[in-house]
């Protein structure tokens, strides 16, 4: 029981690092110019999103159970809500644009959707 609370809490930490660390990674980008055409590549969000849906199914699998993968989503959409709300000094590290949006509706689906599908059979060990 006590094995299991902690490593409830340390998926709640997760979800919370990789909220907080992703709120600034995202905002990396390769950006080519050829001529005139300038692409931007935004390798930051990709790995982000990469590193959220592997931890949701991670987190599913340690608990044994979909409400972990739940608890690590939740915890990341909380601590990536509050990077995006200005502090007292107008400053804040999800702003708004097209990147910064195409990443919070990438996580949001990549990861309730993986927090939803259910473990492979004979994982889940009943106590």
């Amino acid at each position: 029981m006590i094995s299991r609370v902690l490593i409830a809490v340390g998926v709640v930490v997760a979800g919370t690092v990789i909220g907080i660390t992703g709120a600034f990674v995202q905002a990396q980008r390769f950006v080519f110019t050829i001529g005139d055409l300038t692409l931007s590549l935004p390798w930051g969000t990709v790995l982000t999103v990469i590193v959220l849906g592997i931890a949701v199914r991670g987190a599913a699998w340690a608990v044994q159970a979909r409400w972990g993968a739940w608890l690590l989503f939740l915890a990341w959409l909380a601590a990536t809500l509050f990077m995006a709300t200005k502090t007292a000094s107008g400053d804040l590290a999800v702003s708004s644009g097209w990147r910064q949006l195409g990443y919070l509706i990438a996580g949001v689906v990549i990861g309730s959707g993986l927090a939803t599908f259910p473990l492979p059979r004979g994982t889940v060990h009943r106590s």
